[in-house]
């Protein structure tokens, strides 16, 4: 590219024959002029070599075909049950054939869960900021190759301390598609196809706990080894990995485009090509803390998302909580053996199934008639909250249905009924309240789902601890109405958030959304 600027000697000769006072001030002058052009200059040249996508460029994710859509849509909700039922799976191991092998107490057996649960603490904090630096793809091969590996040591472990270290480590790398599962729907849906798409992934979350139970306890009354029960997890795992490998391709859209200016600048040989995510000279030490401490900063600085994801973990730890209730309610009130007991799990899964029907007829054409209404703009994220609205009571009102007809001498289909309404509430709110994180932080969702993950997985692995403590000491009744009083008080938080989140958002650094105000049509 040839200079626009006349050569350095032409303006010092201009200037040798003006009067001293003029040469004291105009080559400063002009200098100053010359390096705001070539500034100038510069940037119009880099934003003439940046990589961008096409309006019909097939490497967006955005201009897939919807077959490809679903279909890898289907793929991430498999990754998260998988992981979800290696969660639950060993829960009717504990009372009988571990128990009997390694002699623990139920207290130690609760571990099972909790130190599994409590790796989903650990993982997020590097897989959802890794992913949104080296892409989707090769952070859940990565994290699978090992998680498979943890799977086959609990499977081949000879004591109970190896066989919590390698729930605790399968834990930490099984949480990769907690954050990045999410975020693969993201990346492909628009917002106003996302909200569907995400209705049937939320169903992963659920099933696979609920489903571990009744695998493991059938498996436990037929007499087949505990060890049988990790090796089928195993070879989940492994099949898993294998169609990931296989069938997913780079969905986050920064990555994709250094690649192409990769190519680009390979095919050119000019290196003046260049991607935004490339272009960024961080430091090491500024990295390490985007990857590790963004998560925990947007968590505990942004109070919007805070109170989201004590909503959320809240609810995620009462699901968890009942893989212990459970048992004691029926095992031990109904006298049920361990299959039979698994089986009550299952009206808490259609509940969520239910939950995600309604969702997609009823839910999805009103936000479809409001993308409309505000195009080329987006809905306000604020929408979003109606359903957790509705949920919210019916959330609470689940514990003291299950809990004031737990009396053995009550039919076990009253408690067992209680499920329909806990999947069906709690399907809503973490739809809305996830539909929510999505809209409101954009690019930034990734580490705002690793900080809810964070957040919720302590609750997740705390709360089947305290349910043997609960239970037996307060007594099913007054434990059930314990949570359902703290789901009472939760009622208020989308109730508020949905006319003040727009002014509580403009004081948050991480959300692009933060212009839109009072659920106005803006640009957002």
């Amino acid at each position: 590219m040839h200079d626009v600027l006349p050569p350095r000697r032409d303006l010092e000769s201009s200037t040798l024959s003006k009067s001293p006072a003029s040469q004291s001030i105009t080559p400063h002058s002009t200098d100053i002029n010359e390096l705001n052009h070539k500034s100038e200059f510069q940037e119009k040249e880099a934003d003439a070599y940046e990589v961008r996508f096409e309006p019909d460029d097939p490497d967006n994710p955005q201009n897939w075909s919807r077959l490809r859509k679903w279909g890898l849509t289907a793929l991430a909700g498999m990754l998260v049950m998988n992981i979800q039922f290696a969660s639950s799976a060993p829960a009717e191991l504990v009372a009988g054939p571990l128990k009997k092998e390694f002699g623990f107490s139920l207290e130690v057996g609760a571990l099972l869960i909790s130190v599994y649960v409590a790796g989903y603490c650990v993982g997020p904090l590097f897989w959802g900021p890794l992913s949104e630096q080296y892409g989707r793809r090769i952070i859940g091969i990565i994290s699978f190759t090992f998680y498979t590996g943890f799977e086959v040591g609990c499977a081949l472990s000879p004591n109970t301390t190896s066989l919590l270290i390698f729930r605790f480590l399968g834990g930490i790398f099984a949480a990769s598609p907690l954050t990045n599962s999410g975020a693969i729907i993201a990346d492909m849906w628009d917002a106003s196809t996302r909200g569907k798409a995400l209705a049937l992934y939320a169903l992963a979350p659920f099933a696979g706990p609920l489903l571990g139970p009744i695998v493991g306890g059938f498996m436990t009354v037929a007499g087949v080894s505990w060890r049988w029960v990790f090796w089928l997890l195993a070879i989940f795992v492994g099949v898993t990995l294998i169609l990931l490998v296989l069938v997913l391709p780079e969905t986050y859209a920064p990555v994709i485009l250094v690649r192409k200016a990769r190519q680009r600048r390979k095919e050119t040989g000019d290196p003046r090509w260049w991607a935004p995510l490339e272009n960024r000279d961080v430091p090491l030490r500024q990295r390490l803390e985007t990857v590790l401490a963004r998560p925990f900063k947007m968590t505990l600085t942004d109070p919007m998302l805070f109170v989201i994801n004590l909503y959320m973990s809240f609810a995620y730890g009462c699901i968890y909580l009942v893989f212990e209730a459970y048992p004691i309610v029926f095992s031990l009130g109904h006298k049920m053996n361990p299959g039979i007991s698994g089986l009550m799990f299952l009206p808490i899964f259609l509940g969520t199934v239910a939950g995600c029907l309604v969702y997609v007829w009823y839910w999805n054409p009103i936000y479809d008639r409001l993308s409309q209404e505000y195009a080329p703009n987006r809905v306000p994220p604020e929408f979003r909250l109606d359903i957790c609205i509705y949920a919210a009571p019916l959330f609470a009102l689940s514990f003291f249905w299950f809990g004031w007809t737990s009396y053995p001498s009550i039919s076990f289909w009253a408690p067992m009924m209680s499920g329909l309404a806990l999947g069906f509430s709690t399907l809503w709110i973490f739809l809305g309240l996830i539909n929510y994180i999505i809209d409101s932080y954009l690019f930034a969702a990734a580490s705002a789902l690793a900080g809810c993950t964070v957040m919720r997985s302590l609750f997740g692995a705390s709360f089947p601890l305290l349910a043997n403590q609960m239970y037996q000491k307060l007594g099913p009744r007054w434990a059930s109405t314990l949570l359902g009083c703290i789901a009472l008080l939760m009622i208020p938080i989308p109730i508020v958030l949905k006319p003040y989140g727009p002014a509580v958002k403009k004081r948050s650094g991480f959300s692009p959304t933060a212009r839109t105000v009072d659920g106005q049509k803006g640009d957002v």
